[in-house]
């Protein structure tokens, strides 16, 4: 399932917890492709407590709690870690990441909190999801079959690789527009990962976001440059990316589109894509102006100029997804969809 339906199955999960409807979820994927970052960014977006339990690094014991003797009778001491409605609040997040990766011991210890929310005397507050995620056996990761007892505790998810999600996060986190142009000229670098070699470093939408800091950190240190993106994405990967970026030098410019000028759409297919990435990047940063309907206007007229259509489609869907409907109240907005009007569908 794509990552942007996979939030509203988590956001649903969260708010079903205190209705008595909600069933503990697992989310299975590949190293890197973003099942924690989906988790916290449900649990921002709710301003709501995320407890994060990596269960490949906890003892049977660290779950349960530990004995103690209470006059004849042994009691358990509830672990600090766990939900407590006084301390964490009455609703959140229990995410129990790495739960392939966790030892048979650990994960028999939890199969009654995942399933009957508790553990011996503690009980998870009854506003509390609980959302799991792990890495499948192909994925070279440190994994234990999981057991049938176990997951049929869960419902069961898998995250795909969608290009369109992961640029509309990166332009919502400010990820760098050459590092969004890029993967829309070479989409299938998203992702690439052959766990038969091992890779040390690869392409996913985790080590993208490493690429773009590595970005920030050394553009004016051209003799690290490309050792600093292979570090991140991997060889093969870093070369393509450096050298895309030093043929951004041949870009039209850009403050004479949005100003609305004559300019003329480049030839090669790699500019299209960077030229189309940054004015989807102008539109966003003039949203919130005064000028923000005769900027998207002219971003418009230009997307029409494409003798790609398909080009001009990808940009202002973009810009659809980025700044929302106040696009379609932009006169050229219809302009321009009668002229793709033939391969465009709603």
């Amino acid at each position: 399932m794509r990552p942007a339906h996979l939030l509203t199955v988590i956001e649903k999960e969260y708010a079903s917890a205190s209705q008595g409807h909600h069933v503990p979820v697992m989310l299975w994927g590949p190293p890197g492709v973003g099942k924690s970052q989906m988790v916290a960014q449900v649990a921002e977006r709710h301003k709501a407590p995320l407890i994060d339990i990596r269960l490949s690094q906890m003892e049977p014991s660290d779950l349960r709690g530990i004995p103690f003797r209470a006059e004849e009778h042994v009691e358990w001491a509830v672990p600090a870690m766990l939900p407590d409605a006084k301390r964490h609040g009455d609703s959140g997040i229990l995410f129990l990441d790495e739960i392939t990766s966790a030892p048979p011991s650990v994960s028999a210890a939890a199969y009654q909190l995942i399933l009957d929310r508790k553990l011996g005397e503690y009980e998870v507050p009854a506003g509390w999801a609980i959302i799991a995620a792990g890495n499948r056996q192909g994925d070279r990761g440190v994994t234990y079959s999981m057991p049938a007892p176990l997951a049929n505790r869960f419902s069961h998810y898998e995250v795909d690789i969608n290009l369109d999600d992961w640029v509309a996060w990166a332009y919502a986190n400010e990820i760098d527009e050459r590092i969004i142009a890029f993967l829309r000229f070479r989409q299938d670098l998203l992702f690439e990962f052959d766990p038969s070699q091992n890779p040390v470093a690869f392409p996913s939408p985790r080590s993208w976001e490493f690429a773009h800091r590595a970005l920030q950190k050394f553009d004016d240190h051209k003799e690290l440059f490309l050792g600093a993106l292979q570090a991140c994405v991997g060889t093969a990967a870093g070369v393509e990316v450096k050298a895309f970026i030093e043929s951004l030098d041949q870009m039209p410019d850009l403050d004479a589109i949005v100003n609305g000028e004559e300019v003329e759409t480049p030839k090669e297919i790699d500019l299209q894509y960077a030229v189309a990435t940054a004015l989807v990047g102008r539109a966003i940063r003039a949203k919130e102006s005064d000028k923000a309907a005769t900027i998207h206007g002219n971003i418009l007229n230009y997307a029409g100029q494409f003798k790609q259509r398909e080009m001009g489609v990808m940009m202002v869907s973009d810009m659809h997804r980025a700044i929302g409907q106040d696009i379609f109240a932009v006169p050229e907005f219809t302009k321009w969809a009668d002229k793709i009007a033939d391969i465009m569908l709603y």
